[in-house]
C-alpha cells in the first residue's frame, strides 16, 4: 500500500472527492481527512491518531533499537557473570528490550506529529483540507488521474513510498 495526498481548497469539494473515491471501491478506512480543528467533516472519514502523529514509526524504531540494545546489554551481564550465552535467555533479553523500546518510542512519537503532515500546517489551517488515501500501488496513477482530472483545484501533493499494514 502507498499513501496519496491531495491538498483540496474547501470542504464541498473534499465531500465531492470523498464520494467519488468510495464509488471507486475504496473503503473508508483507507481515506483520512485532515482539517483545521473544529471543522465539521460530517459523514467524511477523520485523520485517526496513527495519521496525525509519528506512533507507528516510533514504535517500529524502538522495537528495533531496544532489541539491540537488550542483546548486546545481555550479552555483556551474562558473560561479566560468569553465565554461559545462551540461545534461551538472549531472545528473553532481545523480547524485553524490544518490548521497553517500543513503548518509551511509541509513547514519544504521539507527541511528535507526522512529518509529512507537517509540510501542510499552514494550508490546513489557512482552511484547506488534506486528504490521505491509501491504495495499492497498481491503482495509484488511476485514481489521481480520476481525481486531477474531476477536481482541478485539488494539487496532488506526492506519494508516501511505503506503508506500514493497516492498523
Amino acid at each position: 500500500m502507498r499513501r496519496i495526498y491531495f491538498l483540496v481548497p474547501d470542504i464541498a469539494t473534499t465531500h465531492k472527492i470523498v464520494d467519488e473515491l468510495r464509488g471507486e471501491g475504496i473503503e473508508d478506512r483507507y481515506l483520512h481527512i485532515l482539517a483545521k480543528r473544529d471543522t465539521p467533516l460530517e459523514d467524511m472519514p477523520e485523520a485517526s491518531v496513527f495519521q496525525k502523529t509519528d506512533f507507528i514509526p516510533a514504535l517500529e524504531r524502538g522495537a528495533a533499537l531496544g532489541g539491540v540494545t537488550g542483546v548486546l546489554a545481555g550479552m555483556v551481564a551474562l558473560r561479566f557473570a560468569g553465565f554461559a550465552i545462551a540461545g534461551g535467555p538472549l531472545l528473553g533479553i532481545l523480547f524485553y528490550g524490544a518490548t521497553i523500546g517500543a513503548i518509551m518510542s511509541g509513547l514519544a512519537g504521539l507527541q511528535v506529529g507526522n512529518s509529512k503532515v507537517k509540510n501542510y500546517e499552514e494550508a490546513i489551517e489557512a482552511g484547506q483540507l488534506l486528504v490521505m488515501v491509501d491504495l495499492p500501488k497498481e491503482r495509484i496513477d488511476a485514481i489521481s488521474q480520476v481525481i486531477i482530472k474531476h477536481h482541478p483545484d485539488a494539487k496532488f501533493e506526492g506519494i508516501e513510498p511505503l506503508l506500514p499494514p493497516s492498523y
